[in-house]
């Protein structure tokens, strides 16, 4: 069985790669015996493109979460699997932080300092807040570990409700309790456009919109009216469009900070990106059940 991997960064050690294995990497001429394929971590169509030239493709191992951008590519019959678990860490410490900077003014002393101006004053503090969770699963959960001993109330929410979980339909009577919300769903047909002008308009004043999801799961519109009036306030890391252009509103917004959708990018992700290579590489040549299977070739 011979396996695509991205780079070399990725391949297992020596003594990890099972037998029988073959492991290629970026580029390669020998597309047409790739029968497990891991996409590099780029959101640009070539890498999913190149997928029409392996006829004995069976796997597509995905590096991000979200698998929407790549499953347009997949050939029917073959298995998609996510990177649940991957970006967990890096993810939550983004969101985490994002969450304190908007909510301390960090942003707003970080522009102070450029011009030398002390900007003393009451500032807001993220203790006795309300976090809402909406899309808890894998990344959600780590979300709330890492707010843990912030004296925070935290809401889950999810699509469907389970013990401790609420459900997106509930969502009408817990957003007027929300002073946060933080993104953490997948995007997918019932998500896109979900945060517009009915959501947004139920939170209370001054609340906090955290996005670490994607950007399409936001009404751009919806969100440019509210921070514009300074009701809302708004920490990004994932916007629509994207990349934002230079003379995009959202850059000059009061009360908005942006990142440039690095939630994923950090020293966290390699190690556990490159276990999780090596465990799917293993548990294929063993013949036992993939993690994170989207789609399966049956």
């Amino acid at each position: 069985m011979r396996a695509l991997l991205p780079g070399p960064e990725y391949v297992p050690d020596p003594g990890d790669v099972p037998n029988g294995v073959v492991i290629d990497t970026w580029p390669t001429g020998r597309l047409a015996e790739i029968e497990f394929y891991v996409p590099d971590y780029v959101f640009a169509v070539e890498p999913f493109a190149v997928m029409a030239q392996m006829p004995a493709l069976r796997v597509v191992q995905l590096l991000t979460a979200g698998y929407e951008h790549a499953e347009p590519y997949v050939p029917p019959g073959v298995t998609l699997c996510n990177a649940r678990g991957v970006h967990d860490t890096s993810t939550a410490e983004l969101a985490v932080a994002l969450t304190l900077a908007a909510i301390t003014g960090l942003g707003d002393y970080a522009r102070a300092q450029l011009s030398g101006e002390w900007l003393d004053g009451f500032r807001d503090a993220l203790a006795d807040k309300t976090v809402l969770i909406l899309g808890y699963g894998a990344i959600g959960g780590a979300v709330e570990r890492r707010l843990a001993g912030f004296e925070v109330e935290v809401v889950r929410v999810a699509r469907s409700a389970r013990a401790g979980v609420s459900a997106y339909t509930e969502l009408p009577a817990l957003l007027p309790t929300a002073d946060v919300v933080i993104l953490t769903l997948p995007l997918t047909s019932e998500t896109r456009g979900m945060v517009g002008r009915d959501f947004l308009a139920a939170l209370p004043d001054r609340a906090l919109v955290v996005n670490v999801a994607r950007g399409p799961i936001v009404d751009t519109g919806a969100l440019l009216a509210e921070v514009g009036a300074g009701r809302l306030r708004a920490a990004l890391d994932v916007t629509d469009p994207e990349p934002l252009p230079a003379d995009h509103p959202l850059w000059r917004a009061p009360g908005v900070l942006i990142s440039p959708h690095v939630g994923g990018t950090s020293s966290a992700f390699l190690p556990r990106a490159r276990r999780l290579v090596c465990d799917q590489l293993r548990r294929y040549a063993a013949g036992e059940p993939l993690a994170n299977v989207i789609r399966t070739s049956g």
